[in-house]
């Protein structure tokens, strides 16, 4: 089975025809009880009963009346059999003496907990994320699933594990994406939310992470790698920097002709030059009074 809508008609119309009926029907079998006490016979009885079967219709019908509120289905059963949704936000009237169980069709948000979990280099991390989703599909909402709400709750809150243990929490090359690249991995958690939660007729709007830490237990040391990391990395910018400059100042001597070197003073000019651009310290320089050879 699938979605379908319901058998409906405009509620005021129907509540107008009802009443009329159920008032005609009570006059008229007040008629033919008066009738009757005079006399009438039996058509002035079965006139009346008529009236009141019809009258106890036209109540029975006042049950299939129903208010459907803006951003809300109605899935409506028959004795346990669908026969229809209606979406459409109003006053209807529908098949009397229905279950008609409403579902909200509204935006809405759930937050994990802060998850722990270790992530795919093996380091235990703490991890929540935010689900923004909405029902899209009334029946299945109602009859794929027992609590479609919690059945996005859980899944939400598998799918974050999963992501979790297949993404590093920090990545130091450009091949592997981390769990700190927000964009890439909201756009992953979002595609693999709406895969799981398609089966509840759920459309996941969007998925982000809120919290990603290292667990208190490894923080500390976590600390401390990402600071060396952090040095590791300025003093390769500073080397690469202080190659290029002496390579530069080698051409513009070789250039201008100023000096001639050998192999052996360029080598030692080149250390001269890379200690002092490289050193994290200031330098304190060495005048030479004599040759440049001695």
């Amino acid at each position: 089975m699938e979605l379908r809508p319901a058998f409906r008609i405009n509620g005021f119309l129907m509540l107008a025809v009802l009443l009329v009926a159920t008032v005609a029907a009570g006059a008229v079998v007040v008629f033919a009880i008066g009738t009757a006490a005079d006399g009438g016979g039996v058509g002035a009885v079965l006139v009346g009963v008529v009236a009141g079967c019809i009258g106890l219709a036209a109540l029975f019908g006042l049950t299939g009346l129903v208010i459907v509120n803006p951003n809300e289905a109605r899935v409506i059963q028959f004795f346990g059999r669908y026969i229809g949704s209606i979406s459409d936000p109003g006053f209807f009237w529908t098949v009397p003496l229905t279950d008609r169980r409403r579902i909200s069709l509204r935006v809405r948000n759930f937050e994990t907990q802060k998850l722990k979990v270790n992530d795919a280099d093996g380091n235990p991390v703490e991890i929540a994320a935010v689900v923004v989703y909405k029902a899209v599909d009334s029946f299945k909402a109602a009859f794929a699933v027992d609590d479609y709400e919690q059945y996005v709750e859980t899944q939400s809150e598998a799918a974050v594990r999963h992501l979790a243990t297949i993404h590093p929490y920090d990545s130091h090359d450009d091949i592997r994406t981390s769990l700190r690249d927000g964009a890439e991995i909201s756009e992953e958690l979002t595609t693999e939310l709406r895969e799981r939660t398609a089966t509840a007729g759920i459309a996941v709007l969007e998925a982000r992470i809120t919290h990603l830490a290292y667990a208190p237990e490894i923080a500390q040391a976590m600390l401390v790698r990402q600071q060396a990391n952090q040095v590791v990395a300025a003093r390769a910018r500073i080397v690469e920097g202080a190659v290029g400059m002496v390579g530069m100042a080698l051409a513009k001597l070789a250039d201008e002709g100023m000096v001639e070197l050998d192999e052996e003073r360029k080598a030692a000019m080149v250390s001269n030059l890379l200690v002092v651009l490289c050193g994290d310290r200031p330098t304190q320089p060495v005048v030479n009074a004599g040759s440049l050879y001695n």
